[in-house]
């Protein structure tokens, strides 16, 4: 049990390195969550630092969201885990708990996005690539990040119902509940988007230069 909760604590704090406003400050001089929308990911790095600083934070979030997992991995060889996939699964989702409400920024955090992308290509390459294609195919057609991110969510549990191989560790049964507690994670971090998509007031972004 101590194993699961110093993971736990491991991968919050990973997940508490916003690197969002560490950029936005050293490329812009501003806090980018007083900035545009508000959220301290990706996009709003993009609306309102630039492409730069967009990226590298692309990266490092989704770098958070990898080097949990392997911390997690590495600690259940190391202590010899009796469950190594539910250490995993912990892992991922305090890395993402601490991304949302980091404790080394006031608990005011991004929405998950990015990090989780690197958490499902660590768990199952093939479930993260396929999330990954459907989700920048909908950004594309609707220019909405926002629904690309939510459609994703929703997708990934109903694939580990399908998709039996590739998991990094475990079966797919024991990926089902905790996909369902992800998906609604970056669900609920949408809410505000998804009220202005059923409203049709979501911001779109421009893939204009």
């Amino acid at each position: 049990m101590a194993l699961y909760i110093v993971m736990a604590i491991i991968a919050y704090a990973i997940g508490s390195v916003n690197f969002s406003v560490i950029f936005s400050k050293k490329f812009a001089g501003f806090d980018v969550r007083q900035k545009g929308s508000g959220n301290a990911g990706t996009t709003n790095m993009l609306r309102s630092v630039g492409k730069k600083a967009a990226a590298l934070t692309l990266i490092c979030d989704i770098l958070k969201g990898v080097v949990s997992i392997l911390i997690a991995l590495l600690l259940g060889s190391i202590f010899k885990a009796e469950n190594t996939a539910l250490l995993v699964q912990i892992a991922a989702i305090a890395v993402v708990i601490g991304h949302t409400f980091p404790i080394f920024f006031g608990f005011k955090g991004g929405k998950g996005v990015a990090t989780s992308l690197g958490i499902l290509i660590m768990t199952n390459w093939q479930i993260g690539l396929i999330c990954l294609v459907f989700g920048l195919v909908l950004i594309i057609l609707t220019r909405m990040v926002s629904l690309g991110a939510c459609a994703a969510a929703i997708l990934y549990p109903v694939l580990t119902l399908f998709i039996t191989e590739h998991y990094i560790t475990g079966s797919n049964n024991s990926y089902l509940i905790y996909s369902i507690i992800l998906a609604v994670i970056v669900l609920f971090n949408h809410r505000s988007n998804i009220k202005r998509i059923l409203s049709g007031k979501e911001n779109k972004i421009s893939f204009k230069s």
